[in-house]
C-alpha cells in the first residue's frame, strides 16, 4: 500500500482528488497522511468525503478515515463498476471536482455509466459546469472519451443546490495527443450569470468586461438563471479557437464590487491572450491526469501553478511518468509528459 504525505505541493485537495482517480484505475490501494494538512481547515470537508465516497462505490473499495475532518484516509480499490450513481455533497462544494475524479475511471469500466452530483456548479476556486462542458470535455473527446455532461440545475455559492449529471460511455483507454498550437480564431463571448440579484450587478460586469477586452456589446451578453437554490453571480469569458477553447471565470461573492469579479476574469483572459500558449494555467493542472492515463502526450502553456507540481509528485507515485518542462518564450513552456510502461 502506498502510502502518501497529503502536504505534498499545495497542500490541499488536488493531491487527494488525483490519488483516487489514480487509485481506481491502476487498482493501487493507498494511505494518505496530513489530508489538506495546508488549508486553514485541513482534513476532509464536505466535497472531499464525497470524492472519497464516489469513488469508494466506482471502485467498490474498502475505505477507512472516511468521515468529516478526517485527517488520514486508507483506500482499497477492489474492481471497476459502472451503473447509476448518485452523490450529494451538502454544500456549495465543487460537483465537477467530485466528477473529475471517478471520470477516468469510468471510462474503462465494463458498462455505461450515469453519475449525478448535487452541490456547487459556480463556486470559487473551482471550475464551473461551463468549463466541464466547452473546455474539459472536448479535449477528452479527442482522445477518445465518449461523455455527455448536462447541467439540470445551477448550484452558486454559498448556497449550492446545484445539479449536474454525467452520461459516460466506456472507451477504454485513452489517446495520446499533442495541443501545442491554438489554431485560426472563431469567435469570443462574454457572459454575466445572475439569480435573484439586481440586474445591475450584471450591467456592471458586462460594462467591465466590455472595456477590459475591447469587445462591443453583442459578445457580451447577461444571462438570468431561474432554477437556482439561492442568490448567485458568477462571469465567464469564452475564447474559441480552431484547436481548443478558453473560459476564464469569477465568482460573485457578498462585499466585492460587480467590477472587481469582472475584472479577474478580465485579467485572466488578457493574460492569456498575450500569449500564443493554447492552454491557460487551470486547464494546464487539470490536463496532466489524462494525459499521463493515455501514456503520454504534449501540450503548451501559460506557467505552471502549484496544483499543477502536485499533480506531478502524485502522479509519479502510481505511474512512471515524468513531465519535461521547456520554456518557449515569457509567457509559454512546452510540458511533454512521458509514462513508461
Amino acid at each position: 500500500m502506498l502510502t502518501i504525505d497529503g502536504s505534498v505541493g499545495e497542500g490541499g485537495g488536488q493531491a487527494l482528488r488525483t490519488a483516487l482517480a489514480l487509485s481506481l484505475v491502476t487498482g493501487t490501494p493507498f494511505r494518505m497522511q496530513n489530508v489538506r494538512a495546508r488549508r486553514a481547515r485541513p482534513g476532509l470537508m464536505r466535497q472531499h468525503l464525497t470524492a472519497v465516497q464516489a469513488a469508494a462505490a466506482v471502485g467498490q473499495a474498502t475505505v477507512r478515515g472516511a468521515e468529516l475532518g478526517s485527517g488520514a484516509l486508507e483506500f482499497e480499490p477492489a474492481g471497476l463498476v459502472g451503473g447509476a450513481h448518485r452523490f450529494s455533497i451538502g454544500s456549495a462544494g465543487s460537483a465537477t471536482l467530485v466528477l473529475q475524479t471517478v471520470l477516468p475511471a469510468l471510462l474503462r469500466a465494463s458498462a455505461p455509466s450515469t453519475l449525478v452530483v448535487e452541490g456547487g456548479t459556480h463556486n470559487p476556486l473551482a471550475p464551473p459546469f461551463e468549463f466541464l462542458e466547452r473546455v474539459y470535455l472536448p479535449i477528452l473527446e479527442r482522445m477518445g472519451a465518449r461523455v455527455a455532461a448536462t447541467l439540470e440545475r445551477h448550484g452558486f455559492y454559498p448556497a449550492g443546490g446545484g445539479c449536474v449529471r454525467v452520461a459516460v460511455t466506456p472507451s477504454g483507454p485513452l489517446r495520446p495527443i499533442a495541443l501545442v498550437e491554438r489554431g485560426a480564431a472563431q469567435g469570443h463571448r462574454a457572459t454575466a450569470l445572475l439569480a435573484s440579484l439586481p440586474f445591475d450587478v450584471a450591467r456592471r460586469e458586462l460594462e467591465t468586461m466590455r472595456a477590459g477586452l475591447g469587445w462591443d456589446e453583442a459578445s457580451c451578453q447577461p444571462v438570468m438563471v431561474k432554477e437556482s437554490s439561492g442568490p448567485g453571480n458568477a462571469v465567464a469569458i469564452e475564447l474559441r479557437f480552431e484547436h481548443v477553447t478558453e473560459l476564464f471565470t469569477a465568482t460573485g461573492e457578498r462585499g466585492v464590487r460587480a467590477e472587481e469579479v469582472a475584472g479577474r476574469a478580465v485579467a485572466e483572459a488578457r493574460e492569456y491572450l498575450a500569449s500564443t500558449a493554447p492552454v491557460g494555467r487551470h486547464l494546464a493542472d487539470q490536463l496532466l491526469l489524462p494525459f499521463a492515463l493515455a501514456g503520454g502526450g504534449a501540450f503548451v502553456a501559460l506557467a505552471a501553478t502549484p496544483h499543477f507540481d502536485t499533480q506531478c509528485e502524485i502522479l509519479g507515485r502510481f505511474l512512471r511518468c515524468r513531465v519535461e518542462r521547456r520554456q518557449l518564450s515569457e509567457h509559454a513552456w512546452r510540458f511533454d509528459v512521458h509514462v513508461e510502461p
